[in-house]
């Protein structure tokens, strides 16, 4: 655990006490204090045949299904749920007492102004989101500290446009609620964590949390739809890290939801949002259903096979294959934005899709944030500012976009199924096995890495502008 935090930029600012107990933690999260409290639920835990449970990142247990393949104060979620009619709670013969816990997986967001540079480095000194050759890691830090102090400034303008931090915490704790309450309802009670990958509250406070708790069975839940190895990847990576060497956790039976993009209920929510956005245009049949993911670098795909792109294509397909079966047949696209540095990322690319429909004519969008499960600063300011601007600059005189799914009550009631569902392919983690590293079969594209690698090195860390922003930053 140690290793995964050593070089975490912490805030200027009143840090909270990460030892603390459950009443300080509910306090921290401004949840109801039964939010935290640990209760207990006896279940009979009888693994489904149609199950499929595929075991990797270290003996953790992943659970898929058999299916194809000014913000701040606002509150962003209400939910109402139903029974779940497929779990025994009560039975007189193979019954065990658990203690139930789910942890919920997101990237996290600066509070405050003065939070985005921290924020930022530990986002860049995260391997698995800046991925240089093993020879070259210990530029990892230096390079996390270049990018974060200029990239801070701009970004701060974005945080500011938006009310001067993120959202993202805020309606990640709100879906925890109503997970927590969605579970209750279908008499599955459960402790719900909120884990942060680069901001409070990090992934290793929630598990010192799991750890008092005494939770006995864990379904790890990433709030990423589809699946990629900068965003659930790399907050698996780190859950190994902390289980592989801590004799509780070694043992303690964990499922991992890895994605779930086709789940019937997310669709279908999806399409819901969509349906109602439509209507708010002249003639709804006339608007382009423009779908918007966060990109990844191409690398990521191609070298380091991250099934992103395929399972966002995929989701793309079930999501208009529901509203076609509605009688919706829109046209529509799908773009990447919020790419970052001078690599390839994944296209098209979205600021240059809306300039092309522009010049094609089409005069009604619909913004679709496909990737993103919650509003933050890729949905308040870069679509609802940055593209909505461009998109109009470029012709489209009719511009909608659909909300983010933040609490809708179908959304939650999913996930809570999921959860139950995951349950009994909980397994206790492996210590022998380990996260296998990317491997340079290639030893002539290796060179090329290294040499290209050496020279990109002297170039940033020898700048005037590297050493004046160490300077003004850091020394």
């Amino acid at each position: 655990m140690e290793a995964a935090t050593s070089h975490r930029i912490l805030p200027q600012m009143n840090l909270p006490n990460l030892n603390h107990n459950s009443t300080s933690l509910c306090a921290q999260a401004r949840l109801p204090s039964t939010f935290c409290n640990t209760t207990k639920v006896s279940l009979a835990l009888n693994s489904n045949s149609n199950d499929k449970k595929i075991n990797i990142f270290g003996g953790l247990s992943l659970s898929c299904q058999s299916q194809r393949k000014a913000f701040i104060g606002k509150t962003f979620c209400s939910v109402s749920t139903g029974m779940y009619p497929g779990i025994s709670i009560e039975s007189e013969s193979h019954i065990t007492e658990e203690k139930i816990g789910v942890l919920l997986l997101n990237l996290g967001g600066p509070e405050t102004l003065n939070d985005v540079q921290p924020f930022l480095f530990n986002l860049f000194a995260d391997p698995d989101i800046i991925r240089l050759p093993r020879l070259f890691r210990f530029l990892q830090q230096p390079l996390a500290q270049l990018i974060s102090v200029l990239r801070a400034p701009k970004s701060k303008e974005g945080y500011a446009a938006i009310g001067g931090g993120s959202p993202l915490r805020k309606i990640t704790n709100e879906q925890a609620n109503a997970l927590r309450l969605a579970l209750e309802t279908k008499e599955v009670p459960a402790n719900v964590y909120v884990a942060m990958r680069y901001w409070y509250p990090f992934t290793e406070e929630a598990v010192r949390q799991i750890k008092r708790d005494k939770i006995t069975r864990l379904v790890v839940l990433p709030l990423y739809p589809q699946y990629s190895i900068s965003t659930t990847g790399s907050s698996v990576r780190i859950l190994q890290d902390m289980f592989r060497d801590d004799s509780y956790l070694s043992r303690l039976p964990v499922a991992i939801i890895q994605s779930w993009y086709q789940r019937e209920g997310y669709i279908k929510s999806m399409a819901d949002l969509i349906e109602k956005e439509l209507q708010i245009f002249p003639n709804p049949e006339e608007a382009m259903i423009f779908f918007s993911a966060h990109g990844v670098p191409v690398s990521y795909v191609e070298d380091a096979g991250d099934p992103y792109k395929d399972q966002m294509e995929e989701c793309i397909f079930l999501i208009m294959k529901e509203l076609k079966s509605r009688g919706t047949n829109n046209d529509h696209t799908l773009a990447y934005q919020s790419r970052v540095g001078p690599v390839q990322w994944l296209k098209p690319y979205t600021d240059e899709v809306l300039v092309e429909l522009g010049q094609k004519g089409v005069k009604s969008l619909l913004a679709v944030p496909v990737s993103f499960v919650s509003e933050h600063i890729e949905t308040l300011e870069e679509i609802d500012m940055e593209y909505k601007h461009l998109a109009l600059e470029s012709g489209i005189t009719n511009w909608g976009r659909v909300p983010a799914l933040n609490c809708s009550s179908s959304f939650i009631t999913d996930l809570a199924d999921a959860v139950i569902e995951a349950l009994p392919s909980a397994m206790a983690m492996s210590t022998s096995n380990t996260i296998s590293e990317e491997v340079e079969n290639d030893i002539f594209g290796y060179v090329a890495k290294l040499f290209f690698g050496s020279i990109l090195a002297f170039v940033l860390l020898l700048s005037p502008k590297m050493l004046l922003a160490f300077k003004n930053n850091v020394l």
